[in-house]
């Protein structure tokens, strides 16, 4: 069901949407204009011992700006319907938006704890409804603005957060000396890239859509070009992760149609006698 005429509610929440996505967006860039503590590169290069990603692939940022500004925009426009989707991830959205404009800040003062927490926190808040809701998803038409302009910016943001994340808490630990001594560093950096595999392929299967996989693979490949000059062994698992995230997710995706089953031999009609 869907409401043509937004009440107070939603119209409250949908200028909060953009609010949020306003305020994410400012605050990073004015971080970096205006070089006020670290940079978020800076932050994640301080202790990238055990895990590193290439600089180059935190350029996705500029991508999911772009499409969180198009999820946020929409929502202002009069001619947006209430769709369930919107309804249902419209708090969670609003709650990530913010926790990611307030990691900028808390990776400014150096706030290690406060990273972890936001940047976990942020994951978990989209990718928690976008699970609860993947019937309805798989169920959007090609064409539905919903699954562009609400489920791909959304999905997008989750997935690379899903790989943020665990590099975030491994440079933590790293640079405080906790990390433990069950596994060596490079087993430790193996296991996160394995879990990170598993989950976009796992996120995929349920959503059915490649924008979750989509960074994730682009993150491993940051990592297999970080790596290759100093842990080839990490380097080449995060490339075959990569490799492997891209096309699981093709085929999860895009996969053939099942084989119509031939019908049993006691049900074929019996064509070989004549009609009467």
């Amino acid at each position: 069901m869907t409401s043509p005429v937004p009440t107070s509610a939603t119209t409250t929440r949908r200028l909060l949407v953009l609010a949020s996505t306003l305020f994410a967006v400012i605050i990073g860039q004015a971080q970096i204009f205006m070089g006020w503590g670290q940079s978020p590169a800076e932050f994640a290069a301080d202790s990238d011992a055990t895990l590193r990603v290439a600089g180059f692939a935190f350029a996705i940022w500029g991508i999911i700006y772009a499409w969180l500004l198009v999820y946020a925009v929409r929502q202002t426009l009069p001619a947006t319907v209430e769709s369930p989707l919107l309804k249902v991830l419209g708090w969670p959205s609003i709650a990530a938006l913010l926790a990611i404009g307030w990691w900028i800040v808390a990776a400014a003062l150096d706030w290690e704890t406060g990273t972890i927490v936001l940047i976990f926190g942020a994951l978990l808040v989209l990718l928690i409804p976008l699970l609860a809701k993947a019937a309805a998803i798989r169920a959007l038409p090609r064409g539905d603005p919903d699954r562009w302009m609400t489920v791909w910016p959304l999905a997008l943001l989750a997935g690379w957060l899903s790989i943020a994340a665990p590099v975030n808490l491994l440079t933590v630990v790293t640079g405080n000396g906790d990390l433990p001594a069950a596994l060596p560093p490079t087993g430790w950096a193996i296991l996160a890239v394995a879990v990170v595999a598993a989950l976009a392929l796992g996120v995929t299967a349920r959503l059915r859509t490649p924008a979750f996989a989509l960074p994730v693979a682009w993150g491993l490949i940051g990592v297999f070009s970080a790596e290759q000059p100093r842990n080839a062994v990490l380097a080449f698992t995060a490339l075959a992760a990569a490799i492997a995230v891209l096309i699981g997710a093709v085929i999860l995706v895009f996969r053939l149609a099942p084989r119509v089953r031939a019908a049993p031999d006691h049900v074929k009609a019996d064509t070989s006698a004549p009609s009467r």
